[in-house]
Formats: structure tokens, sequence, C-alpha cells
């Protein structure tokens, strides 16, 4: 008869992963890596993976002088996510990009839905605090309520990341907003510049008022932006729209001053997000003014990059600000903090405009 051999489903890393910190939990005494090495016989390229990870992961704590000690008792970590609405793409994408970083390195997320809506981020930040959350994360999009929240969250002295929106006692998270407007401005005055000869009758910002001036600085980097390119285009040219970052909004606000102006050609249009731009997409399509109106948005949520890709689509742009690393960023930053690192006050992620042809 043939013999039967037990298979044994080991994973070598993981073992050698575990007589490192078995080593550390008899030796009970800072050790260094070359002791490490020696008494294990694991290569040392090996023990210092392994070593940080643990360390990165709570396991370890190592000092200034490069020991490194076992953590008494591991604690698992978690963070609370007030996301900006589950019906907003972008803040979707937020979020997915958080749950998955979260993952990664193994920290719980307690995730909530702001709902785009004041009195429901106060709630969450009150259930965050009830939870006694290691740290809270906060996209939503109302400055009034920031202080209110930035309030709550400190009193229970728990580390405060804000996403866009600035909150009194948090680390600021997101796009430096000015500078993206400015990009979102060029780009409508290359294309005036490139299809329409130069001329340009309105520059219109569909802005965000209740985020505040931080995020409304978006229209007036824009502005700017098409100023550097016509200097001498009247002040009176210039209207600002508050779309409240919506996509319906948008498209009545746009209606009505297409309606109100239904001989006007060359039409620059700013938006805060691309859920406006889309609306305006909506309202310049319904008036078949296509050919009249270049739009440009930020985010570059999915919907945008496939509208941009239509043939003679009036939204010409879009700013990518990199969603996806979102996630690692602030799992990164929120680590820091806990771990009493000193960072920036303001975190910026990069950006840069996509456009049809970069999409080709």
């Amino acid at each position: 008869m043939r013999k039967t051999t037990k298979r044994l489903y080991l994973i070598p890393v993981l073992s050698k992963a575990l007589d490192i910190l078995e080593l550390l939990q008899s030796e009970n005494q800072p050790m260094t890596l070359e002791s490490i090495h020696r008494q294990t016989k694991i290569s040392k390229t090996t023990v210092y993976r392994v070593l940080k990870t643990f360390v990165h992961r709570g396991y370890l704590s190592q000092s200034p002088d490069g020991l490194y000690r076992q953590v008494t008792r591991p604690k698992k970590l978690r963070f609370g996510f007030g996301g900006q609405s589950a019906d907003m793409p972008f803040s979707v994408e937020v979020t997915e990009s958080l749950k998955e970083a979260a993952a990664a390195v193994g920290v719980d997320l307690l995730i909530l839905d702001n709902k785009y809506d004041a009195a429901t981020a106060l709630k969450n930040a009150e259930e965050f605090v009830r939870s006694k959350v290691d740290l809270v994360i906060e996209f939503q999009v109302e400055h009034e309520v920031a202080p209110m929240i930035g309030d709550k969250i400190a009193g229970a002295n728990i580390p405060l990341i804000a996403i866009d929106i600035p909150h009194p006692h948090a680390t600021y998270f997101g796009v430096d907003n000015y500078r993206v407007g400015v990009a979102a401005g060029e780009t409508l005055a290359a294309h005036a510049t490139a299809h329409w000869a130069g001329k340009v009758e309105w520059v219109i910002g569909l802005d965000l008022a209740e985020a505040g001036q931080l995020v409304q600085s978006r229209i007036t980097g824009a502005f700017e932006g098409v100023r550097e390119g016509f200097p001498e285009l009247p002040v009176e040219c210039f209207v600002r729209i508050d779309a409240r970052g919506m996509r319906e909004r948008s498209r009545k606000l746009i209606s009505d001053f297409l309606q109100r102006h239904p001989k006007d050609k060359y039409i620059l249009i700013a938006a805060a997000n691309d859920s406006s731009a889309l609306g305006a997409v909506d309202a310049v399509r319904e008036q078949k003014r296509e050919r009249n109106v270049a739009i440009v948005g930020q985010d570059c949520i999915a919907e945008a990059m496939a509208e941009m890709r239509k043939d003679r689509s009036p939204l010409i742009g879009s700013v990518l600000h990199q969603t996806s690393s979102y996630g690692p960023s602030l799992i990164h930053l929120g680590l820091q903090l806990l771990r009493g690192q000193t960072v920036p006050p303001y975190n910026y992620v990069e950006h840069k405009v996509v456009t049809r042809a970069s999409l080709e």
C-alpha cells in the first residue's frame, strides 16, 4: 500500500516572523537587529523587514538608539470616518480607498455617512466620541458646523483629520484649493484661445459657499487662471453662482442663465466639483449650446471621465485629485499623529489636469 503523507500548510516567512517575536518575548529586553539576526539565523534583510512591519503594526517599538522591544499588549486601532455623502461619487471613491488602506494595515474603521447635512455630521461626531475611537477622519461640507465638530472631538482628546474642509483642532488633508482652481482656469483660457480665437463673453463659477472660504478659493483661483490668459476681460464678465456642489441644482442654475442670455457665446464655466460640472453639461446639452460653452470640473470622477470622451462634449477637462492616494495617506497620517510624531498642519495631495486629449 502507498504511504500517505500528511500535508503541512505552512508559510515560511510567517514562521520566521513568529520566531523573531517569540525571541523578543523570551529575552524580555531590548535587542538590536544584529543580535536578533545572530540568534535566529534568519537573513538580516528578512529580520529588518519583519521588525519594521511589527513596529508599523504596533507589536514592537523601536527606540532612537535602534533597539527593538515588544509592546506589552498590542492594541488594534479603530478610526472613525465621517464620509461626506454616500450619494456623492467623489466621497464614495474616498471611502473605498480608505477602507482598503485600513484593512491593509489592520486598522478597524467605523464608517458613518454625513449625508451632506450639518446636523447629521454633528450627530456622527458625537457617535465617534461615544464609541471611543482612537482617531477621527472627518469629511463634511458645512464650514459653519466645523467648529462644533472640532470642539466635540477635541474635548474627548481624540486626534482629528479634516478632509478638504478645515476644522478647528484638526490636521488638514486634501487639495490645495486655490491652486487646483488656477489649473482649471488656465485650462479654460487655453481652450478659448485655441478654439474661440481668444473670445470670452462670460466666466461662470459654480461655487460651494457652505464649504467656506478655502473651498471657495477653487473658484477664486479659476477666475485668476482665466485672467492670466485674458487680463483685459472686464470684472462684470465674472459671475459666481452657489450651486452647492449638486448636479440638479447646477443644471437649473445654468439653464436659467443660458435662457436669460440666448444669443451669448464663448461662455467658460469653472465648477467646484464634477457633480456641478455634469449638471452644467446637462443644461448646455438640453439647450443645444455645446459649441458655445466650455466647462472644467474638479475630482475626475468616473462619470466625468466618460463624459469627456464624448464627441463635442462641453466638458473639456477636470482636475484629478488622486483619490486612490487618499486612503493610504490618511491612514499613514493618522498613525503618525497617534505615535506623537510632528506632522504639517496642512497636507496636500498632488493634482493634475485631465482633458480629452490626455485621456486619448
